[in-house]
């Protein structure tokens, strides 16, 4: 079994492409192209949505993996802390929001094509406002990301502390 840092490590970078997918293609964008793009979206998802559940899972019983960093100021210190815990929840809020959708609509929803989400309640207006929030929280999570990467990317340049290279994989070290 790789360590635990190894294991965050892949799953941090599982995500990144997978968030991109989300933010740049919707729902709405892959039905043009049929039920198999569909699928292979709803699919994505699936697999989105268990790394998130993975993620939330090892932070609740083991904490944060990262640490601040001996050159970060007090309010540097409580900023990465808060950043990442507000993405680990918000992914979880995303995945949520997902099983939220399912519960609250008027069809059997299955993640994956394969995969039943919930049983469906048929109701529309809860189903509705879930959606919206569902969206707004994925666009907020993915905005928290964008700031995530910005401040490790200054601590990198600024601080000169090799943040970059603890969660980027040895191969891209000598970039860095």
């Amino acid at each position: 079994m790789p360590s635990r840092r190894t294991a965050l490590k892949a799953l941090h970078w599982m995500m990144v492409p997978l968030l991109v997918w989300f933010l740049l293609v919707t729902p709405d964008d892959v039905l043009p192209f049929g039920p198999r793009a569909f699928q292979a979206h709803s699919m994505l998802a699936l697999i989105f949505v268990t790394l998130c559940l993975l993620w939330t899972a090892d932070y609740l019983r083991r904490g944060l993996a990262s640490r601040p960093g001996p050159k970060l100021g007090p309010r540097a210190r409580v900023l990465h802390q808060l950043l990442h815990k507000t993405l680990i929840w918000g992914l979880f809020g995303i995945a949520v929001g997902g099983f939220l959708l399912g519960l609250t609509s008027a069809t059997l929803l299955k993640a994956g094509g394969f995969l039943p989400i919930a049983p469906p309640l048929g109701l529309r207006e809860a189903n509705d406002i879930i959606g919206q929030i569902h969206i707004f929280e994925f666009y907020l999570v993915a905005f928290i990301a964008l700031i995530h990467a910005a401040f490790h990317i200054w601590r990198h340049i600024h601080l000169r502390d090799n943040a970059l290279r603890i969660m980027a994989p040895k191969s891209l070290h000598r970039y860095l």
